[in-house]
């Protein structure tokens, strides 16, 4: 696996988080490279288009998390589970993608097939690092790089002494820093073709949703975001973690940097359960904190083509295909 490889499967890591998005009696999905992922309550289906033009495919069964642990039953701790769940499937689905990538890569290259099979592989180590990485720029970039900003400001406005102050002024940091970041990966070409899918995801499953049959040409008739997004739900964890870190009384530098790290699964739970809510009731408050991200979608969700979303429908029929197989039952939001 070359640098440039490296770099791109770590770029689209990164953006797992904003692409991810369903729920465990919902049909969702994910954008991942030159393709989409698709999952319902038991099974899932990952569709990839090659350079030449073939669609490659992989489906397997699902097991509800909430039915391997009930206490993911529960609110919040049905978030945690279910995000955890999501992400998991979600590295599983891109690297998926990279491999068939990758091998398509290799045979260009005029390598033999064994070395096609062996160069379609992302090694273990790779992938490890990958994450540990990604996970290292995200805390950096989203949480220590805010608090350090917010604690030189403090230096020269003494209001922000104050706990709720302080940790506005933090959100308001972190929320721009998400939104710059992400208008600026956006112009990389790669990743605008992922954004693409991940409009192709959403239009198909509008479709799904609306009860009409599944075809391109219905399919893209659909706005491009959706309140299930996971664009939508970093926006929300944005603005639920103002509201918990000024709950919690902690001055020391460490300490606010520790609690910016441990309370991520409560967070994490809580703009769950908020997105859940308002993605079933679509006015109101709720609605109204959501709606900063089906603003942001307009940059991580961009119009398909016609072959894009021939990719999406691809991947929720064979999610499909395989729930009916297996007895499950798939509720229309």
């Amino acid at each position: 696996m070359n640098w440039k490889s490296f770099v791109r499967l770590a770029a689209h890591t990164q953006m797992l988080p904003v692409l991810e998005s369903g729920e465990e009696t919902l049909v969702g999905g994910q954008a991942v490279m030159e393709g989409v992922m698709m999952r319902a309550p038991h099974s899932y289906c990952v569709a990839v288009r090659r350079p030449d033009g073939v669609m490659v495919t992989t489906e397997e069964p699902l097991a509800r998390v909430s039915e391997k642990y009930p206490i993911f039953k529960y609110p919040v701790f049905r978030g945690v589970g279910t995000l955890g769940q999501a992400m998991g499937l979600g590295v599983k689905a891109l690297r998926f993608s990279a491999d068939v990538a990758m091998q398509a890569e290799a045979e260009k290259e005029g390598k033999s097939p064994a070395d096609v099979k062996k160069s379609g592989e992302i090694p273990a180590w790779a992938m490890t690092l990958n994450l540990v990485l990604s996970f290292v720029f995200f805390i950096a970039l989203y949480k220590f790089v805010p608090l350090m900003l917010t604690e030189q400001l403090k230096r020269f406005i003494p209001g922000l002494d104050n706990l709720i102050a302080f940790n506005l002024v933090d959100g308001v940091i972190r929320m721009v820093i998400f939104v710059l970041f992400m208008w600026l990966i956006s112009l990389w070409s790669d990743i605008r073709r992922v954004f693409e899918y991940h409009g192709a995801e959403h239009r198909v499953v509008f479709n799904f949703e609306s009860g009409q049959p599944i075809t391109v040409e219905n399919a893209q008739r659909f706005v491009t975001w959706h309140p299930r997004c996971g664009t939508s739900f970093l926006m929300v964890v944005m603005l639920v973690s103002i509201v918990v870190y000024s709950l919690i009384p902690v001055t020391a530098l460490w300490a606010k940097m520790l609690v910016r790290v441990l309370a991520l699964p409560l967070i994490a739970g809580l703009s769950y359960e908020m997105i859940r809510f308002a993605a079933k009731h679509r006015s109101g408050l709720l609605a109204t904190l959501t709606a900063p991200g089906l603003w942001l979608q307009r940059i991580t969700t961009q119009p398909p083509a016609n072959d894009q979303t021939a990719v999406a429908i691809c991947a929720l029929d064979g999610a499909m295909e395989l729930e009916k197989k297996q007895g499950g039952q798939l509720v229309i939001a």
